[in-house]
């Protein structure tokens, strides 16, 4: 089992100097993540997304953190491939240099972003972002597995071109795709991709989905020139030694999050200002209900939320469904940075060892 972050970089009621410092706080964490042992951290790449999401320029960030630790992997997670957000020479480019000065870290995530706020940002055609997607997901490995490229398609025409520089990874970074639905990951499966998914979902509907998954890889007709094979989930995550105070705070993250991303994903409208989401921690009733449901028979594995032993229990239920790893939402609007440098010590030293 592999442990990651995720990092959207949500920010409440943000201001300049707000974002400054989450900026800071966010590289501080990847620093003491890669110091006590977790395996990965992921920036996701989000334009317009005020509050939910401030991470509009993964590749500074992650180029930036690179610099600053040693072993952990660098995950785009994910970079956005219609060609009005970038253009599929300039990812290739861009992913090429990561790699090369990470010392071969990279792992890199791919999507398409199914916000009107984006799509309308960068005129985008809504009917085009699979097709755009999926030439930009042929092309850029094959720019990195060649000494000229070339390329006549429905969205590109590029003439003979040397693209330089070319990746450590031989033939190239691991690649992934993002899927917000389970039947997605099939999809993702047999294109020969790693899945990163949601964790919204019950044990066994979890679980199902690793299978068709797994079934889906066995018979790849992968469109890179490497496998991936492994099924990531994003739960919401926060381990404290005190089980109340995690479940408090980790709930009330999680609700934020949940809430922000409603705000953007699950309407038509574009949101101009503060969004509509809860910004107070659960009352005591809710933190009760939550610690009395949570890993019970049928409750939905969706979180990481608890003391070490709380914790140990959900992630084995990952486990047991077939996830090869889990990246932990510790980051969100209304969590204090003091609150997650806590929890990924406690989650390092108390939870992860046990499933090494």
């Amino acid at each position: 089992m592999r442990f990651s972050l995720f990092y959207e970089m949500q920010i409440s009621n943000p201001t300049p100097e707000t974002e400054r410092k989450l900026f800071h706080d966010c590289v501080k964490q990847v620093v003491l993540a890669d110091e006590v042992g977790f395996d990965g951290i992921w920036a996701v790449e989000h334009h317009g997304l005020r509050e939910y999401a401030h991470s509009s320029a993964p590749e500074i960030f992650l180029s930036y953190v690179a610099a600053k630790t040693h072993q952990i992997k660098i995950g785009h997670g994910v970079t956005l491939l219609p060609g009005r957000y970038n253009h599929p020479i300039r990812i290739a480019e861009r992913i090429a240099t990561l790699d090369i000065l990470s010392e071969g870290r990279v792992q890199w995530g791919t999507g398409k972003s199914s916000s009107r706020v984006e799509q309308g940002a960068f005129e985008l055609d809504p009917s085009e972002l699979d097709s755009q997607w999926l030439e930009a997901l042929k092309m850029i490995p094959k720019m990195w597995c060649n000494d000229v490229f070339e390329w006549q398609g429905h969205h590109y025409h590029i003439p003979p071109t040397q693209i330089v520089p070319k990746p450590v990874q031989i033939p190239h970074p691991p690649v992934f795709a993002a899927a917000s639905r389970p039947e997605l990951s099939v999809a993702i499966g047999e294109l020969g991709l790693g899945a990163l998914n949601l964790a919204i979902y019950h044990d066994e509907e979890l679980a199902k989905g690793v299978r068709a998954y797994r079934e889906a890889i066995k018979n790849a007709k992968p469109i890179t020139e490497t496998i991936t094979n492994r099924f990531c989930c994003n739960p919401a995550a926060l381990v404290l030694k005190d089980d109340k105070k995690a479940a408090r705070f980790g709930l009330g993250g999680a609700q934020f999050f949940l809430r922000a991303m409603m705000n953007y994903y699950r309407t038509e409208k574009r949101p101009i200002g503060p969004l509509h989401a809860p910004r107070e921690f659960p009352s005591e009733k809710q933190v009760d209900a939550f610690m009395r449901a949570r890993n019970t028979s049928g409750s939905q594995l969706s979180s990481v939320i608890g003391d070490p032993i709380s914790a140990r229990e959900s992630v084995q239920r990952f486990k047991d469904a077939g996830v090869d790893e889990l990246i932990l939402v510790m980051q969100t609007g209304i969590q204090s940075h003091e609150i997650i440098m806590e929890s990924i010590r406690t989650m390092a030293e108390e939870v992860i060892p046990h499933f090494k």
